[in-house]
Parts: structure tokens; C-alpha cells; sequence
């Protein structure tokens, strides 16, 4: 448990002479806190003491007969509450994810009185079933596929037949080993309170977990979401996978089929593509990714079709039925019926909110036609003492995300003023090869918002990095404002994409103009190059200047 010593100043109602702040001192004495002052004249009193104890210094002086107003400050002009009492926590979270943790761990160094309850698996949906798990098997695929198809004459090289079973294994000790160090062993470390089982609100101030009833100021809904199963005829009694217990194989399909195509479908599909399986992946509208810019859309679509996936767009579902082994699903393609014929059936078709058994209703939660939970900029639901956070509110699903808001909501339910969440600068990677990452406006957005807008686009050929890399397919998009120079979007295909986008998140979020990128020197031969080639490819023919020219 964090024993961290802070400095407190904490109102006292009650105190008419120096005695009583005698009486104070002394009572404070006792909850063991130290460097001690009690001021009837301004009614409050000072003392450094550990952060798990200032519930018991308030405990203390109430217990002699004087009153303990709602909220301290501590040493750095912060205000945090004091408003818990036995049996009641500061701030009970359902859930026990990044967001879950990331508001836990900040509360309890606010000195709160925290709960956590999870129904299933510490750790939530990224260690254990998302992030963690497909990133690390994605790794192998791309291994094994540059085994068998690497791009360097003279370099004899093969991949031999893949032991799923013994990828899996692997892939489970990892999650294992992370849960424990991220989550599980944090517990410990900071000292709130787990209650495992499934809440379920009574009222506003109450959950029900196991038969039992637990109260508190505040509550963090942070339960996630899981895979949404479409209304497709005849895939209710199909034996098909989702993205939890496809990664759960201990053999690589033959043939495998994908309805959906958006992010969790396209790495994926392409995890078991580049271990072997013939991919076929099935979407309703009529190019990749549609919600990006053209240029992005098209640059994957040709790097993972070169790479061996289907695409199959514009479809219609008709239905699905099981053929012995055999999963069938008949489709309409541009008024044409077929069939799809496949040994394996993966659904990635979004996810869906946990909320069904939370009661939301009793606590006046209101949430949306999604089941999401609908928030404020404050994270506060329709009930101002109840916030929710991560993928449970349909935001942006990423983990970094879930663990701002996580801070944020602990920040709000223990401080006197409320702070605004702010996601204008998400950065958004797709962990496919080349990957696809993003950040800002796209172009169509900029316009939609009024900006005049000015774009460049660069081909990965005249990325260096690249070329000695002989894997070209991709690309570097900017959108910028014509009328400031500031970089408004910045969109990239390409290997590494996702370590490229953290200084484009800078770039745009900071508000760097053309001319600061131009101005800046970008290590030669590093993807991150790229940058500045396409900030230069505004007004010149990056192919027609020496290495690193500017």
C-alpha cells in the first residue's frame, strides 16, 4: 500500500479558544499526524500525515465533538473530499479496467475510500481479451509471414508449419504476466477495497453485489463492452467466433470467414492471414474504412489485398447455416447471390455496452439506443454523483482513452471544481502491417467545419525509409488550414504508422504550422521522415530533392 506522508488543511467547525485547539491537536495526535496547528480564529487546522489515514484525522475530531467540513486542501492548493463515512465509500467503481485503475489509483492518493467490483477477470477487456493478447499475435503472424515472403534477393528463408496451440500458451502467460503487474498486484499497492461479483444499483447511492448492500458518494460505471452479434438469419445457430475467443484457436483455419471490416476485423483478419488461413472479409458498404479519408482507405485496401486478404464489399447478408463442418454464408453482391464457404466464422461487427444487469434505471442513469451510458464533458451521467467512463459510454475505444477519463472522473468526484474531458486530439492506430494510424480532422471534417483547406499527399516511394525497407504500399496525409498553416489532421499507412502518429498528435494539438515541421531536422531513414516530406510536398516535388534536403 502507497504510505505516501502529505501536508492537509482541513476545516473545523466548533473551536471557540485555545483549548479547543488543544483538544484538536491532540485528537489528531492520535489518528497519528504530526506537525500539528489548530487556528480557532480561522477554523481550520494543519498537520502532515499518510494519505490512507485522513479519513481517520477527520474521524478523530468529530469523535471529540467538533465538526469536519466536506472538503480538505492539500499542500498543492488541491481540494479533495472528506465525506466518507464507515460503511460508505468516497467512490465505488463497477468495473476493474484501465479506466476502473486509472480512477482508483488517483482517488486513493487523494486520500479516498475506494471499492472496485468485478464480475469476471481483473483487468478488463485489454490485457485480457483486446490490446495485449492480438497485439503479441499479431507479431507472430507478421514473423511468420516474412518467413515466407520477404522482399531481399539472396535471403533464403521459409516458414514452416505454425503450432497454434503453442502460440496460444505463450500468448497466455503473457496476459497472465501483465494482469498481475498492471492490475491485480496494484490492489495490494494502493489499498482500495475489491469486492468481486456482479453490482446491480438498489438506488442512487447503493449497489447491490452478492446479496450484500454497498453505499457510496460517488459511483464509476467503467464496465466496458463486449462484441455485438448483427441480426443475420440463421447466425444464432452457427458455431461462430468473435474477437475474444478467436484468439482462443488452438488450430489456424483454412478458410476463414470475417462479417465486418472495421479495425478489430482487419487485424484480425490479417493475424490469420499471415499465419496461413485463406481470409475473406465481408462488409456492408462499399470501401474500407469509410469513415476516413479516400486516400487512407484506398492505400490499405491494396497493401492487404497484395498481402493475400478478400475483400468483399457492398454486401447484402442473406443467411448463414452450418454444413457439417462447413460454415455457409449467402450473400448479394451488386444483385448477384453466393456463397461464401468457409471452415471458420468470425463476427467483429462493433461492440455493445455492459449495462443490461446494471439496473441502471433504479440509480436514474439514463443511457442511449446503444445501451451506452450517455455523459456530459464532465463524465456525469443523468445522475450528477454517478460518471461513467471507457468503452461503456461508446466513446473512442482505446485504452488510453479509458484511462484519462478514469483520472478525470476522480478528479471530479473529490475536488471542489469539475473539469472537462477533452478528445479532440485522440490518437487512433489499427496495428494491421502497414498500419493505419490518425489524428485530427480529415479532410472532409475540415470542411464540414468551415476550414479552408489545403492537403498533401505522399506516397510511401518517396518515403526513404520505405524504399530500404522494399515495402512501399501506403501513405502520408496532412490537412492543414490554408489561412493559419496549422496542421488540422495528419493520416498515416505505413509500417510503424503508430509510433509516426505520436508527433503528428503533437504537431496538431499544439498547433504547429507547415513552416515548424519544415524547420525542423527529421533523422534520415526513420518513417518519421515522412513528416516533413509531406509537409514539404505542399508546394514541392519531394522527388526531385537530394536526401534530407529541405
Amino acid at each position: 500500500m502507497i504510505n505516501k506522508t502529505v501536508q492537509v488543511k482541513i476545516p473545523v467547525q466548533g473551536m471557540t479558544c485555545v483549548g479547543c485547539e488543544n483538544h484538536v491537536i491532540d485528537a489528531l495526535a492520535r489518528a497519528g499526524a504530526s506537525n500539528i496547528k489548530a487556528d480557532y480564529h480561522r477554523g481550520n487546522a494543519t498537520f502532515e500525515i499518510e494519505k490512507g489515514s485522513i479519513i481517520n484525522a477527520k474521524r478523530a475530531i468529530n469523535d471529540i465533538g467538533y465538526q469536519v467540513g466536506e472538503e480538505a486542501i492539500d499542500s498543492e492548493g488541491k481540494f479533495f473530499a472528506l465525506n466518507s463515512e464507515d460503511g460508505k465509500y468516497d467512490l465505488l467503481i463497477i468495473g476493474s479496467g484501465s479506466a476502473a485503475f486509472s480512477a482508483a489509483i488517483k482517488a486513493v492518493e487523494k486520500g479516498a475510500k475506494v471499492a472496485m467490483v468485478e464480475r469476471g477477470t481483473i483487468g478488463g477487456t485489454c490485457v485480457n481479451i483486446g490490446c495485449v493478447p492480438s497485439k503479441t499475435m499479431l507479431r507472430a503472424g507478421e514473423i511468420n509471414y516474412s518467413s515466407a515472403n520477404n522482399p531481399f534477393t539472396g535471403l533464403n528463408t521459409k516458414a514452416e508449419p505454425v503450432n497454434m496451440a503453442n502460440l496460444m500458451e505463450q500468448k497466455n502467460e503473457l496476459v497472465q504476466g501483465m494482469r498481475e503487474q498492471k492490475y491485480v498486484d496494484l490492489i495490494g499497492e494502493y489499498g482500495f477495497d475489491m469486492i468481486h461479483g456482479e453490482a446491480s444499483f438498489m438506488n442512487e447511492k447503493t449497489v447491490i453485489v452478492n446479496g450484500k448492500q454497498y453505499t457510496a458518494n460517488n459511483f464509476l460505471i467503467s464496465t466496458g463492452a463486449t462484441p455485438s452479434i448483427p441480426d443475420i438469419t440463421g447466425l444464432s445457430e452457427v458455431d461462430y467466433l468473435t474477437s475474444t475467443t478467436a484468439l482462443e484457436l488452438k488450430e489456424v483455419p483454412k478458410r476463414l470467414g470475417i462479417i465486418g471490416s472495421g479495425y478489430i476485423a482487419m487485424e484480425l483478419g490479417q493475424l490469420f492471414n499471415d499465419l496461413g488461413a485463406e481470409v475473406s472479409l465481408m462488409q456492408r458498404s462499399e470501401r474500407l474504412l469509410k469513415e476516413y479519408d479516400q486516400e487512407i482507405s484506398e492505400a490499405i485496401d491494396i497493401a492487404l489485398t497484395k498481402r493475400g486478404l478478400k475483400f468483399i464489399k457492398s454486401v447484402t447478408y442473406k443467411k448463414v447455416e452450418q454444413d457439417g463442418d462447413i460454415k455457409k454464408v449467402h450473400i448479394e453482391v451488386n444483385g448477384k447471390e453466393q456463397i461464401i464457404e468457409v471452415d471458420q466464422l468470425l463476427v467483429a461487427t462493433g461492440r455493445t455496452p455492459n449495462t443490461k444487469s446494471l439496473n441502471l434505471k433504479a440509480a436514474g442513469v439514463e443511457v442511449g439506443t446503444r445501451g451506452e451510458v450517455i455523459v456530459n464533458n464532465y463524465l456525469q451521467t443523468s445522475n450528477p454523483h454517478i460518471y461513467a467512463a471507457g468503452d461503456v459510454t461508446l466513446g473512442p475505444q482505446f485504452v488510453y482513452v479509458a484511462a484519462y477519463e478514469g483520472g478525470i472522473v476522480a478528479e471530479n468526484t473529490l475536488s471542489s471544481t469539475k473539469k472537462k474531458i477533452d478528445l479532440r486530439f485522440v490518437p487512433g492506430v489499427t496495428f494491421t502491417n502497414p498500419s493505419i494510424a490518425t489524428v485530427g480532422l480529415t479532410e472532409k471534417k475540415a470542411k464540414d467545419q468551415g476550414y479552408d483547406v489545403k492537403r498533401s499527399v505522399l506516397s510511401l516511394d518517396s518515403v526513404p525509409r520505405a524504399l530500404v525497407n522494399r515495402e512501399t504500399d501506403g501513405v502520408f496525409k496532412l490537412v492543414v488550414d490554408n489561412k493559419t498553416q496549422k496542421i488540422l489532421g495528419a493520416h498515416v499507412v505505413a509500417e510503424n504508422a503508430g509510433d509516426v502518429i505520436y508527433s503528428a498528435t503533437l504537431a496538431v494539438q499544439f498547433g504547429l504550422t507547415v513552416d515548424d515541421i519544415r524547420n525542423t531536422m527529421a533523422p534520415y531513414l526513420t518513417m518519421n521522415e515522412g513528416l516533413k516530406l509531406a509537409a514539404l510536398t505542399l508546394d514541392k516535388d519531394v522527388s526531385k530533392l537530394s536526401c534530407c534536403a529541405g
